[in-house]
């Protein structure tokens, strides 16, 4: 699935907009959840950066799209953000906001669809590099290369990362069938652990960035030592 929010004060510009992502996620068998937005100050009230992609408008009665993306940049980095409009002369500043293109109206089904097309292929990337933890009321994305270990407590799993530490509801497995492919591995039931931040290892203990000394369990330390020692090998 994908999540795009689309931001955009013309009536008209938003109905092409929804008939447009329709006929992509069917010709590209795509789910995306879709939330339109009326205004930059309807994305920006309670923004939290649960969205992969943005399309906005620029020129906006209230807050216009370069204001919204700024105030959006604050809290999320790594959301996509295309910006539509039909002045390319206030696109050009989309750099400051680290926009990835700008699309202009009268917009054509291929140059919107190439586009698209273009931010799933960025979007592709950036999911191979971060994660998005529901933890409470608030959502993190986190990249993967910022955590340390997961911690199985009783139905919950606590995200170690280096900035602090993020509770979620989510079993070890789940998280483990998410992080696969970024070099994690259990060293126990309990642990699911970023061989990237294994700094030793000590009889039935592997010590971690941060100073944490965590259990591997006896039937897993072969595995474990392997996928570490392979891991290691492959470093440049």
């Amino acid at each position: 699935m994908v999540r795009i929010a689309v931001v955009e004060d013309e009536a008209v510009s938003r109905t092409l907009l929804r008939d447009y992502l329709t006929r992509y996620g069917e010709e590209r068998a795509l789910h995306i959840d879709a939330t339109y937005f009326t205004d930059g100050a309807a994305i920006i009230g309670d923004y939290k950066p649960v969205y992969d992609i943005i399309l906005m408008d620029i020129q906006m009665a209230h807050v216009d799209g370069m204001s919204a993306a700024r105030a959006i940049r604050e809290v999320d980095q790594e959301v996509i953000l295309v910006f539509i409009t039909s002045a390319p002369q206030f696109a050009i500043n989309g750099y400051e906001v680290g926009a990835l293109s700008y699309l202009l109206k009268p917009l054509p089904w291929f140059a919107f669809s190439q586009e698209l097309d273009r931010c799933m292929r960025a979007l592709a990337k950036r999911r191979r590099a971060s994660l998005l933890l529901q933890s409470g009321a608030t959502t993190h994305r986190v990249d993967v290369a910022d955590i340390v270990y997961a911690e199985s407590v009783k139905h919950r799993i606590d995200v170690h990362t280096l900035s602090g530490v993020y509770s979620v509801v989510s079993t070890l497995k789940a998280m483990e069938a998410e992080l696969a492919g970024h070099n994690f591995f259990r060293s126990n039931s309990c642990y699911l652990v970023s061989l990237a931040h294994v700094r030793g290892v000590s009889d039935q203990e592997c010590l971690m960035t941060g100073g944490d000394s965590l259990r591997i369990s006896r039937p897993r330390r072969k595995a474990f030592m392997n996928a570490l020692a392979e891991y290691a090998g492959g470093i440049d």
